[in-house]
């Protein structure tokens, strides 16, 4: 099965639809708390930068989406699908970032349950992975929370912002972990 990338997925409270060149700007907005970019990989407070960003989903490399509340439709953030190996069937989540005003408000659960129910109930995946800096504390606890198991660290891995080299930490959700990740989180 191949990805679609018109893809939407939703909850009761959360739309995922793919990201447009039209967004940006409205993303742009949300992007500037100071060491907001501290841990990612480009610092999408600048339109040049979040543009380049952007490009890899605008040229289908990974399904690039905006998080909006149904409620207000409006965006609070983005997430991705990528590094999709069909024969392996496996798909990464990740390039994940919210609004400063919405992290710590559980919406990256809700994103992540929306998107790994998809991942192993539509595309049939056997494993779904993610990745973050070893230094973000925040991120990891988080992976943690919703049943993900840490593998092991590649170091001096990836460029970040301000030239610094990141040390990146592997987890991963396997199909036979789903159902009982599931059940705890209540999903």
């Amino acid at each position: 099965m191949q990805i679609d990338f018109n893809l939407k997925l939703e909850s009761d409270h959360l739309l995922l639809r793919p990201l447009l060149e039209n967004d940006l700007n409205q993303l742009l907005e949300l992007t500037q708390e100071p060491d907001m970019w501290k841990f990612y990989t480009h610092d999408l407070s600048h339109i040049d930068t979040l543009s380049d960003w952007a490009r890899p989903a605008f040229k289908r490399e990974r399904l690039q989406f905006v998080i909006i509340d149904k409620a207000t439709n409006t965006i609070l953030g983005s997430s991705a699908f990528g590094n999709y190996a069909l024969r392996d069937r496996r798909i990464e989540i990740g390039w994940t970032w919210l609004a400063k005003s919405h992290q710590g408000s559980g919406i990256n659960a809700q994103v992540k349950q929306i998107m790994l129910t998809y991942a192993f109930e539509k595309l049939y995946m056997e494993r779904v992975e993610f990745k973050t800096d070893v230094l973000n504390s925040q991120a990891r606890k988080a992976l943690r929370n919703i049943g993900a198991i840490e593998e092991g660290v590649l170091r001096s891995h990836t460029l970040m912002t301000k030239e610094r080299r990141r040390d990146t930490i592997y987890y991963s959700i396997l199909k036979s972990e789903w159902n009982h990740i599931k059940r705890e989180n209540d999903w």
